[in-house]
Order: structure tokens, then sequence, then C-alpha cells
């Protein structure tokens, strides 16, 4: 097997998928070896180097890859049940962790083993993550120096979605105070087995509580799983965030697929609730939505050429915003049956089946998209700033010490 990754064009896959399959008969193999086998053929991420599910392939080339094993009918690594992991914590880990950790964490990340959470937002920081209180320091060694090799953190973090499934959390912590709080914050992997590690329900307006709080009460972290160097952990997470936004809001979708396609069903089984002004706003959103995915693919091909910036944000931003508009479109046209939502239950769910659940569920759980993976607001000022390069908004902060911040 090379590592070349010229010798690794479309054909070389095709050939690769196909031998693989001969030896791994999907009908006929447990599903966890056959994810494992995959990942260690270098057939589970690509483009990601060779001994890490990779064989250092054009990115382009992954849907031609995931083509062939589904029409085989070969199981998937259920990403929904770990979208943190694979499309947030897998990329960070990759850009900035050792190697000791890409080999230990990335295998049963990608088979699906082990979920991944992110501790980022904290209820005292809002919107400003920069500003976080969790505190990591180092664990004084034997001469009481500090140099013990392990961090203890204290603090606590919320809105963390799967951290009730999660055996690992990717956490940013503010390692010095003095510093103003872009600066002094690092970026590490927790393991969310450890002692002091609490996590708790947050009940959503649905009645499930996929979202939860995590308190974190003397939780020691070696410094090997620190990603990138201590005081660099915001740097870091920006790897994480704009994967994170192209994540949520550019991921694949044919043509009227995703929440515009239920919104037409809706409309061509319901003439009854048609009216001019109802066809006139879904006209507009449906255009809107086929705008976002095709910017979506343009997004996609950016990153498989080499990384995405701010871009990203602008499709989160129009996800949330379209979503939003969709579903409330929805429950109008469908009119008293659009309020019913009666399985208002208390349920941590693995997964948001967004589009499989009835209107009112879906006009409920939309309200939460414009604030997962960076508020409405915050994004708007990546974009004018980022994207568009208008001034940016005074910021008094700065150059002060985060420990000199009102909080």
């Amino acid at each position: 097997m090379t590592s070349n990754p010229t010798a690794v064009d479309a054909g070389e896959l095709r050939r690769r998928v196909a031998e693989f399959l001969a030896g791994h008969d999907p009908a006929g193999t447990d599903r966890l070896e056959f994810l494992r086998a995959r990942f260690d053929a270098g057939l589970a991420w690509v483009h990601y180097p060779v001994g890490l599910g990779g064989l250092g392939a054009p990115r382009t080339l992954q849907p031609l890859v995931d083509a062939e094993f589904a029409a085989a009918g070969a199981p998937d690594n259920d990403p929904r049940r770990n979208g943190i992991g694979l499309g947030m914590a897998a990329p960070t880990i990759l850009a900035h962790g050792s190697e000791e950790l890409k080999q230990r964490l990335l295998r049963p990340l990608w088979t699906g083993e082990e979920v991944w959470c992110q501790l980022f937002s904290e209820p005292g920081a809002g919107s400003d993550l920069a500003a976080l209180a969790t505190r990591a320091v180092p664990e004084k060694g034997p001469d009481g120096d500090g140099t013990g090799g392990t961090w203890v953190v204290d603090g606590q973090k919320v809105w963390t979605s799967s951290a009730h499934l999660a055996r690992w959390a990717i956490l940013i912590a503010r390692t010095d105070p003095d510093l103003p709080k872009h600066r002094g914050i690092t970026y590490f992997v927790c393991d969310m087995t450890d002692p002091g590690v609490e996590v708790r329900p947050l009940r959503q307006i649905t009645g499930e509580a996929e979202f939860n709080e995590v308190f974190l009460t003397g939780v020691r972290i070696p410094d090997s799983h620190r990603l990138g160097t201590v005081g660099e952990g915001w740097r870091v997470a920006q790897t994480t965030l704009m994967n994170e936004r192209v994540a949520i809001g550019g991921g694949p979708a044919p043509r009227e697929g995703g929440m515009a396609g239920v919104v037409a069903d809706a409309w061509r089984g319901r003439p009854e609730g048609r009216t001019p002004e109802l066809h006139a706003r879904l006209m507009r959103l449906w255009v809107e939505a086929e705008a976002q995915r095709l910017a979506a693919e343009r997004l996609r091909q950016q990153l498989a050429a080499g990384g995405v910036g701010s871009e990203g944000a602008g499709m989160k931003l129009g996800f949330a915003r379209l979503s939003q508009a969709l579903s409330g479109l929805e429950v109008e046209l469908l009119g008293a049956e659009g309020l019913e939502y009666d399985d208002w239950t208390m349920r941590r769910p693995d997964h948001v089946d967004f589009t499989g659940r009835e209107a009112g569920y879906r006009y409920l759980r939309a309200k939460g998209n414009s604030i997962e993976g960076g508020t409405s607001e915050i994004l708007r000022n990546i974009i004018a700033e980022r994207v568009l390069g208008l001034p940016a908004e005074p910021r008094s902060d700065k150059d002060v010490p985060w420990k000199d911040l009102p909080r």
C-alpha cells in the first residue's frame, strides 16, 4: 500500500474498494470488524495519511469511495451519532495532535466505538467564547514546582451535545489569566470517564435532552492530551470552529433535500392549505435553499482543495435562518395539525432526527439552530469582518488581562 498521493486516483481507489469487498463480505462480516478493517485499509478518510484511515488521496475522491461501499450494502459508521467526533474533533486532532494521539484516537472515533462531545461553551461567557473561565493549572510535581506532567481542570461547560454518550471531549480551558482573553487558552482532549466529570441533562423546548451541562471538578488531564502548544488554544479552536460550521451548514444534500423537500411535499399533499401568500413564501424559500445547497457544494470543493476559512460562518448562518423559516411555513401550511406534538417526553437521544419527525418537533427544534455552532449574531460579525472586510467593532477588552475583565 503506497503513501504516494499521486498514485491513488479514482481508478486505483475503485480497485482497492473492490479488492476489500472481495475479502470482507458486508453481509457476512461483523459490523465493527468490517469498519475497523476498512479504516486499516485506508478507505475511511481517503485524504488522511496512511496508517490513519487514509491513503493520502485527494479529498474530492471521498464521495466515490462512500458510494462504492453504499452500493455494496456495506455498514456505515452511523455519522449522525458521532457528528462532533467526525466533523470537528478528527480534523483538529489530525492538524494539531501528536502522533501518539492520532494513533490512539482516530480509529475508534471513525468506527463509532468512541463518541465525542465538545466542551467549549460556558454559562458565564455567553456568545463570547474567548471569555471562558474554566481553569487548567499544572499539577505540582514532586518538588512542588508544577512540573508533574498533568493539568488539573475546574469549571463548567454548557449546551454539550452527546455528553451523556461521549467517551472523549475536546476541551478549551484558561491556563494563564494574566494574558488577554484570546491568549492564555490551551486546548485539551478530556476523558469523559475520568473522576470529577459530571454530566447533567438540559431539557429543551422539545422535551428532550440532547444537550447537557458538564461540571469539571479537579479533573486530571495528562499533558500528552494537549493539542497544540500551551497558550495557543484559541488558534487550535479555530480549526474546530471552521469545521463545525461547515459540518452544520454545508453538508451534502440532493436538490429539494432537507427541510425544503419536507415543506414542498407538504405543499403538494395539502391543497386545502394553499394560499397565494404561502405560495410566494415557499417559492422564495425554495430558491434560497437551492442557492444554499449550491454554495455548500462550492464550499466543500474549497475544503477539498486545501481548507476553508470564515466562509463556513455564512453557510451555518444561512442554514439556521432557512431551517427556522421553512419549519414555520410548514406549521402554517398544516394548520391545526401542525401544532400537534404529543411526544413531549424526557428522553436523551443519541442524535437529532430533524426531518424524520413531526412538524411540531421540527418547528421547536429549529429554534436552537441559531444558537448551536455559533450564534447568528456572532456569525454576522465574523462574516462582516473576515469575509467582507468591513471595519471591526470597537473592542475595549482586546489588550486587557482576562483576570481584570468584569464578569
